[in-house]
């Protein structure tokens, strides 16, 4: 158990490390497109469109996928766009860029999702789905160390080939460790796939579900985004180094997301979830003060608690389906990034015509209207599945 707990964290580490690490230069990157913060936030974010679409089209093929041969495809075919980063020097090829590598983090994450949900037990499920989030909380730091020193120290073009070696070696992982599941067969009695959605549509913990990823990424992205450029101005100027140091807020996030699953297996997912959005509520208070300190340790909670509410929701997902479970997942992961395209849209702009407070008090209200929302996690699942 230990052993896969390690591998599959490990591997969610080398899927999504290309994810983040470019916000750690969003600085840099704006001054070398020659943009404004709010476009080039979009931009970099932009490989969130890639997730949603990507996540939208495995949810329709689903049942014809190869679960780990897509996995270390996708892994590997990740490292083009990566590489290729490293070269252009124009803002619409990169963000066409980040669409691409966004589809190909976002095919190997639902597959993955989908390999977890059918080969585990339940109550293994969520445990593993812990590993797979702490391997995103790993990949969050690292990247954005990663990314904001070697831009320092070797150029921006640096980064983005490292991270090319590093989805390289995903896809070995992924090839090599993965044991293929019972192969599936086609039942001509099972239902369509628009029943499936519709199914999945219709049932009330997905649905919560479905609109709870939207907000965590929604609130993750626009603060983890723009809290850059309010970093390096005024009255903190933090230079590019200092700023990859203040990543290490994601270090606590690695010891208490594990603890999620336990957590809803103590208490159920609806005290997990409120538990978790609510530290992250007491972070996002912490942001409003012009205080180092009191917003390194913010940006702490708003870390640990929205990768501990994407361990419980996205734990619920392969267990509150009662159908397809890969079509479950590739829901949950498009309205998981477009929620994410969509903070970084919408709370860039805001920042950018009204300031940072405006934006985090437009967050504040967003977090607590998700701990309304997740009411229905409270209801008990049902055994049915398929």
């Amino acid at each position: 158990m230990l052993t896969r707990s390690i591998t599959i964290g490990l591997l969610s580490f080398l899927t999504l490390i290309d994810l983040f690490g470019s916000q750690a230069i969003l600085p840099q990157l704006t001054e070398f497109y020659n943009t404004d913060p709010a476009s080039m936030g979009l931009a970099a974010n932009a490989s969130t469109f890639g997730m949603a679409a990507a996540g939208l089209v495995v949810a329709l093929l689903s049942r014809h996928i190869d679960r780990v041969k897509g996995i270390w495809l996708s892994l590997a075919l990740l490292a083009i766009p990566t590489t290729l980063l490293g070269f252009v020097d124009s803002l619409t090829l990169f963000t066409w860029l980040r669409i691409a590598q966004g589809a190909l983090m976002a095919t190997a994450f639902t597959l993955t999702m989908s390999y977890l949900a059918e080969e585990c037990s339940t109550e293994e499920a969520a445990g593993a789905m812990a590993a797979y989030i702490t391997g995103n909380v790993l990949s969050n730091l690292v990247g954005r160390l990663m990314a904001a020193n070697f831009a320092d120290w070797f150029g921006l073009s640096i980064s983005f080939w490292l991270f090319a070696l590093l989805n390289i070696a995903g896809a070995f992982l992924a090839y090599l460790c993965l044991s293929q599941g019972t192969p599936r067969t086609s039942n001509p009695d099972s239902p369509s796939v628009m029943q499936v959605w519709k199914i999945h549509l219709t049932n009330p913990r997905l649905q919560a579900s479905f609109l709870l990823g939207f907000l965590i990424l929604f609130i993750f992205l626009s603060v983890f985004t723009y809290v850059n450029f309010v970093l390096s101005t005024e009255p903190f100027s933090l230079t590019g180094k200092q700023l990859g140091f203040v990543y290490f807020v994601f270090l606590p996030a690695v010891f208490t997301t594990p603890l999620a699953g336990k957590m809803v297996s103590y208490r159920g997912a609806y005290f997990g979830f409120k538990m978790s959005m609510g530290l992250a509520f007491i972070g996002l208070l912490a942001l409003l003060t012009s205080m180092l300190p009191l917003v390194i340790l913010g940006l702490m909670a708003v870390g640990i608690g929205t990768f501990c509410a994407q361990a419980v929701v996205s734990g619920q997902v392969g267990a509150s389906a009662t159908a397809d479970r890969a079509t479950a997942s590739g829901l949950y992961l498009t309205s998981y990034y477009f929620g994410g395209l969509i903070g970084a849209a919408v709370i860039g702009r805001i920042f950018t015509a009204s300031g940072w407070n405006t934006a985090v008090i437009i967050l504040l209200l967003v977090t607590a209207a998700s701990m309304v929302i997740a009411r229905p996690l409270a209801k008990p699942i049902s055994n049915t599945t398929n």
